[in-house]
């Protein structure tokens, strides 16, 4: 058997998640099946770098399989490209160390949120969260200073033990009618870069001052009820590799 990683790119619109669940569609769950095509029907693990929740899509997301046929990488590309589904892409398949898992050697992870603030607009509403009303772009971007650094983000997350995360950086930026919102971290919370969007967005539409997004931070109770964004608007953008040896970190549950 010989590990492999690769970049995988999916809409994640008609998928329940990336991850195996029974009787779902899962991002997981294509790749496997293809990998098992390749593999004399016999079925192998396919790890990914962060486990995407229903509904989210990823540009830069990174698996690693093993494999013991005989096709080059170059070739496992072009077979697995033609036995995925059309919502599911892989390039750049390459060898990997043995034992290499993305999850634990990912150094940060980005996501980005993206809104369209402006006319309805069918095709872009497919991966992207419409906002009618025009959004206060700047006071977002000063509200999101506060996720900057390292905190407990028990309020912008799911329950977990372990709460603590390092933010490394939150842009907001208009183009146009669009509205980016670029997270970076080494590791996130379940769903917690939704619930830092709906945050922001309160701030965007006036419903909310820009410090009570700190304040919320502090005191570690669900920011606006627990409400997050919906998930169309979310895609894995990037996942740059290289942890430190010795550091593993498999809180990478954005979802």
């Amino acid at each position: 058997m010989i590990r492999y990683r690769a970049t995988v790119e999916y809409d994640g619109t008609d998928f329940a998640g990336f991850q195996v669940q029974p009787g779902a569609r899962t991002v997981q769950g294509a790749l496997e099946t293809a990998l098992a095509h390749l593999s004399g029907g016999v079925r192998h693990p396919v790890d990914g770098a962060g486990r995407t929740d229903a509904g989210v899509h990823a540009l830069g997301q990174v698996i690693a399989f093993s494999y013991a046929g005989r096709l080059s990488a170059t070739e496992l590309t072009e077979a697995l490209n033609g036995l995925l589904p059309p919502d599911v892409a892989v390039r750049g398949v390459r060898r990997a160390a043995e034992g290499f898992h993305p999850r634990y050697a990912a150094r940060y992870r980005e996501y980005r949120y993206t809104v369209w603030n402006g006319p309805r607009s069918p095709l872009r509403e497919r991966t992207a969260l419409r906002v009618r009303n025009r959004l206060d772009v700047d006071a977002m971007g000063r509200a999101a200073t506060a996720f900057e650094g390292r905190h407990d983000f028990s309020a912008f997350g799911g329950a977990d033990p372990r709460p603590v995360r390092t933010v490394h950086r939150v842009r907001v930026r208009r183009e146009g009618h669009l509205v980016m919102i670029d997270v970076r971290a080494d590791a996130f919370l379940r769903g917690m870069v939704r619930r830092m969007v709906a945050a922001l967005l309160a701030v965007g539409a006036g419903k909310i001052d820009e410090t009570a997004v700190a304040a919320a931070l502090a005191e570690r109770r669900p920011a606006l009820g627990g409400a997050a964004a919906p998930a169309r608007g979310l895609c894995l953008r990037r996942v740059v590799l290289g942890r430190r040896a010795g550091r593993r970190n498999g809180e990478d549950e954005e979802r």
